[in-house]
């Protein structure tokens, strides 16, 4: 795997995360007994701790990256053969 293609890997896998893990905790309004601004939509989070979720996904993503790392480097899957064998069956 070269750097420019890992740097892919790892920002493509990142904002899948990224998007599983904005769910988490999220409360609105209603559910806080919080009054509502006027003009704010009924589903706007009251904190929505985005920092936390950013290093939450960068943990997660790191994780994940270093196992398609090492199934490369290590060869425990033949990436390349997958995918001209995925590509054949289309």
């Amino acid at each position: 795997m070269s750097v420019a293609g890992g740097i892919v890997i790892y920002v493509i896998v990142w904002w899948v995360v990224l998007f599983t893990v904005l769910p988490i905790g999220v409360r609105n309004s209603y559910e806080e007994g919080v009054e509502m601004v006027p003009g704010q939509a009924d589903g706007a989070p009251v904190q929505p701790r985005i920092l936390y979720k950013f290093g939450l996904t960068t943990a997660i993503t790191t994780g994940i990256f270093g196992l398609i790392w090492a199934s490369d480097y290590f060869g425990w899957v033949n990436w390349r053969q997958l995918m001209y064998d995925i590509a054949e069956m289309t």
